[in-house]
């Protein structure tokens, strides 16, 4: 159920971070709107971002040209098992598994995906495991599809290392602090397409889900995409609230492995997608998320100063690809993950009752 209420994702313009004229005052405001927003929702609108307009666009024609190919095509894109790349049909996956949540009765989610992440030719003397960094699969049928996708990436991840910088300031830690753990980051690009014929009438029931509930699983998130309802985001009040992007705004949320690290101080939010369903009719709806996720051999532990005297930290170290890996297990295997989701669990739970 979604609630009208008071609840807003907090708008943040980080240009001051790109702006080597900028001043200590002008920063110091993006960073504490940023833990604010942190701290209080998990997500964000991030504006000056520099992205231009045509690598924005660029991406969405890439999305759709992609996704208009015939099933039978997309489907040569399927990727082998335990492979994070390549093209996912709908009702494919269940992301509530991720988080350890079971419903029998729920169809899997009516979503279909195209992945694409990091080589790991892009790091030649690194010896990383060629499953995690496994090469993508750029389809031909589509013209311009690698170019236009990479463009984004590019865009996105400079946006992604920009913010490490804010929240190395936010959380009163050395700057650049963050570049030994992504300095060959697991990033990912997930592209989306709810998989309903646009235009139709239907009828919804409490078994159509695009996207079930689910936390993001590593450092943060970018997301690109359309202002047609669907998002919806779990709040302090426990009910689901609408989230829909800002004209040229990225939707940002923080991942598992950012909340591992503040011990909880910043949210890793549920949120989940509803049929885009407006007045009966089905709408297109369309999204890109940029999972910036750190490196694959990173250990994940509480932060200095994040765990107070005396007590023990909410979470016990982990690395980044034992944290991804059994996620992926849940959602793209279908297995309940019961790696240290109880609390994500639970609170699934209280917004379903």
């Amino acid at each position: 159920m979604s609630e009208e209420t008071s609840f807003q994702v907090p708008v943040v313009d980080v240009s001051a971070y790109g702006d080597p004229a900028s001043t200590e005052q002008e920063r110091l405001a993006v960073v504490r709107r940023l833990d604010e927003a942190a701290r209080s929702v998990g997500f964000l609108q991030v504006v000056g971002h520099g992205i231009p307009d045509a690598t924005w666009t660029g991406l969405g024609d890439a999305i759709d040209g992609f996704f208009g190919l015939p099933m039978e095509v997309k489907r040569r894109y399927v990727a082998p098992k335990g492979v994070n790349r390549g093209y996912t049909a709908p009702k494919s996956e269940r992301l509530s598994l991720s988080l350890g949540v079971e419903k029998a009765e729920r169809m899997n989610d009516f979503f279909e995906a195209f992945n694409v992440g990091v080589d790991a030719e892009r790091y030649p003397a690194l010896d990383l495991d060629r499953t995690a960094y496994a090469p993508n699969p750029w389809p031909e049928e589509v013209d311009g599809f690698e170019q236009r996708v990479s463009a984004w990436t590019a865009a996105a991840d400079a946006v992604g290392h920009r913010l490490l910088a804010v929240f190395a300031d936010a959380l009163g830690l050395p700057a650049g602090w963050f570049e030994r753990y992504t300095d060959h980051s697991l990033n990912v690009l997930r592209m989306n397409n709810y998989a309903l014929p646009e235009g139709e009438r239907v009828e919804l029931d409490g078994d159509l889900i695009g996207m079930g509930e689910h936390t993001d699983f590593g450092i943060v998130t970018l997301l690109w995409a359309d202002d047609v309802r669907g998002l919806q985001v779990l709040g302090a009040d426990g009910g689901w609230h609408d989230v829909s992007p800002l004209p040229g705004a990225l939707l940002i949320n923080f991942g598992d492995l950012m909340s591992r690290w503040t011990n909880e101080r910043w949210r890793s939010t549920l949120h989940r997608v509803k049929p885009p369903v407006v007045d009966g009719t089905i709408r297109r709806r369309r999204s890109a998320a940029f999972f910036l996720d750190g490196n694959h051999d990173a250990v994940i532990a509480a932060l200095p100063g994040s765990v107070a005297e005396g007590e023990a930290p909410l979470y016990p170290p982990i690395t980044v690809a034992e944290h991804i890996d059994a996620k992926l297990r849940g959602s793209r295997g279908l297995e309940v993950n019961t790696s240290g989701t109880e609390r994500e669990a639970e609170r699934v739970a209280a917004a379903r009752s």
